[in-house]
């Protein structure tokens, strides 16, 4: 199975996003819960990238271990303003959006992986891994 790259740029592409990945973790073979798992990882990590940037992307890549364990890896891009802090951004209830502040260490905690990369000006990538 190859990667596949989605645009993401407004509210209906996060349905779609959602979609897709449940869509390749169950073709992977992922069991029910993890599919569900990465489906509302992406929907959160997709709603950061529209709301924080305006737009980015999702590539999904189905992935191996070296031990030849199956695994989708998720990366979301952008090249919105950046992350100031990522520590704060990575503990439960700081928000810069109003928000409840569960986004970022919620997805972590649903994921095997998870690695923020952020550069004030230039864009955030988050990847995340969930081995089968």
């Amino acid at each position: 199975m190859e990667s596949k790259s989605l645009a993401l740029e407004n509210d209906r592409d996060i349905a779609v996003a959602r979609g897709l990945v449940r869509k390749i973790a169950s073709d992977l073979g992922f069991r029910l819960i993890d599919q569900t798992r990465l489906a509302t990882v992406a929907s959160e990590l997709a709603r950061n990238v529209i709301k924080y940037a305006g737009s980015g992307r999702l590539i999904a890549q189905p992935t191996e271990s070296a031990s030849g364990r199956a695994g989708l890896r998720l990366i979301f891009e952008d090249k919105g303003p950046g992350i100031s802090n990522i520590g704060n951004a990575m503990r439960d209830g700081f928000t810069t959006g109003g928000g409840l502040g569960k986004g970022l260490p919620g997805s972590r905690r649903l994921v095997d992986e998870f690695n923020i990369e952020s550069e004030i000006g230039q864009g955030t990538r988050v990847t995340i891994v969930r081995w089968k």
